[in-house]
């Protein structure tokens, strides 16, 4: 066990957990942060994406470890009230069907929208891949990607 300082969504907090232990379960488990959700364990669906300094990562092969003083931000910080241009345009578009995938697609929609303010089609489906959406509501989240930069 080891001792960690984290900066979450603006606060620091810490835990005293295993160094190889997954920054999912650290947010889950320790720090009762839920909106990050557990899909596959191994990085394949994006259901974790999370930011460490502003880059989308997958918090379910991330060790605590390898955070270090870096900025996390989590569903629960992207905004406070839930107003980043991203959630409105998520909600305009009727992007949610059963919530599995949502947290995660959010997250890597903003980071793709702050290192790129007009992606193209081509760049919002390069950087969405490998979000998987078990409703296939694709088409939904193309829509509210182009929305929400638009709006910001």
């Amino acid at each position: 066990m080891a001792a960690f300082n984290l900066k979450i969504n603006g606060v620091t907090k810490t835990v005293d957990v295993d160094p190889t232990t997954p920054l999912l379960w650290v947010l889950r488990d320790h720090l009762d942060m839920a909106g990050t959700k557990f899909g596959c364990g191994i990085a394949a669906c994006g259901a974790c994406t999370i930011h460490l300094n502003d880059t989308a990562m997958r918090a379910c092969v991330l060790p605590v470890s390898a955070v270090g003083d870096q900025e996390v931000t989590t569903i629960e910080g992207l905004s406070e009230h839930g107003d980043h241009p991203v959630q409105k345009a998520w909600l305009e578009h009727d992007v949610p069907q059963c919530g599995y995938c949502q947290a995660g697609q959010i997250m890597t929609a903003a980071a793709l929208l702050k290192e790129n303010s007009n992606p193209s089609d081509d760049e919002i489906e390069s950087a969405m891949n490998g979000n998987l959406c078990r409703c296939g509501t694709y088409t939904r989240i193309k829509a509210a990607v182009k929305t929400a930069a638009k709006n910001m």
